[in-house]
């Protein structure tokens, strides 16, 4: 948990260095009171994760951050975006003329919280992760919010436990290990969700898949453009043929599987890492050794003509004044 004064102090040494500040956003205080009175009425599976952490502080925590860094005068960077409420506060921000980038997920823009009242404590343990999954409704919400330009990119949050690592709350919630899956089905959901939907088209699929994430991170054109000079990091996705998800074929060690059993049009056959196929026709074609640490430079966009705004704002107060001849 980090304090507001923490917060704060933060916000300024990126804004210092140039760096974007990223936030997960959730009142600590509030999540630990409201675990103690969930688990104090009996209520110890998986359901009262989502119960003892509900959208409303989710939208505090957001719109708290907002409201520091608007201070500050930093832009802002909120991770995996999970209800309506936190939605909100970044579209008022954004309207506003806030730099705020919010983040949905892959769970948050496709899955409802209904699996986390299974009578199986397998299943729905799997599902539980911070923020929770929503109730149905947040999703669609997430997804028109997507599609408008209030948010801007999709992430995965993949942070994946084992059942028998799930296991270790069977008899308390509060000790369940939070994170699901997601790095592998990104892609695949996405475009299930926003494309075959028709919410977005295959273009704006690329941009909030790609172009976005490297423009926001300062590494646009060598990353999230097909150009002379740029790394040739490519996927080639055919939209006519069939994907079907599972824990039986996916490529991580987990035993379990949030998507699981999700069949849909669109499949990525090809995956072209710096110029060399890396996935094709469902093989694996690389070397240890292989990845590269790609450093993102500081001042990113994003920061243009804050300099200008902090002085705007400082020539504002009309202070300080000069009371020297005063009576």
């Amino acid at each position: 948990m980090v304090t507001d004064e923490q917060m704060l102090q933060g916000f300024k040494k990126c804004k210092e260095l140039g760096a974007l500040p990223l936030v997960h956003a959730e009142n600590g205080d509030a999540v630990a009171e409201g675990q103690s009175q969930i688990f104090a009425m009996g209520i110890t599976g998986p359901e009262g994760h989502a119960l003892s952490r509900p959208p409303v502080l989710e939208g505090e925590a957001t719109a708290r951050s907002i409201r520091l860094a608007k201070f500050i005068n930093t832009p802002l960077y909120v991770v995996h975006v999970m209800s309506i409420d936190a939605m909100q506060e970044i579209s008022q921000a954004r309207q506003s003329g806030q730099r705020v980038i919010g983040e949905p997920i892959v769970s948050s823009l496709a899955l409802d919280d209904s699996k986390l009242w299974d009578a199986d404590f397998k299943i729905a343990a799997q599902y539980v992760m911070s923020p929770p999954i929503r109730s149905a409704g947040h999703d669609k919400a997430l997804q028109a919010a997507l599609s408008t330009g209030i948010l801007q990119l999709v992430g995965t949050d993949h942070a994946p436990f084992n059942s028998s690592q799930k296991a270790q709350g069977r008899h308390d919630f509060r000790a369940i290990p939070n994170g699901v899956n997601g790095i592998e089905e990104r892609m695949h959901i996405v475009w299930d969700v926003m494309v075959n939907s028709g919410k977005l088209s295959p273009r704006e699929y690329v941009r909030i898949t790609s172009t976005a994430c490297a423009q926001i991170f300062n590494i646009y054109p060598r990353k999230g453009a097909i150009l002379p000079g740029s790394d040739a990091d490519i996927i080639i996705l055919n939209p006519n043929a069939t994907t079907k998800i599972s824990a039986s074929t996916h490529h991580s060690r987990m035993d379990t599987n949030i998507y699981e059993g999700w069949t849909m049009k669109g499949n990525i056959e090809v995956t072209i890492s710096q110029g060399r196929v890396a996935w094709e026709n469902g093989r694996l074609h690389v070397k240890r050794g292989a990845g590269r640490y790609i450093p993102m430079a500081p001042f990113s966009y994003l920061f243009d003509g804050l300099d200008k705004l902090d002085l705007e704002y400082v020539s504002s107060f009309k202070a300080p004044v000069d009371r020297s001849t005063a009576a």
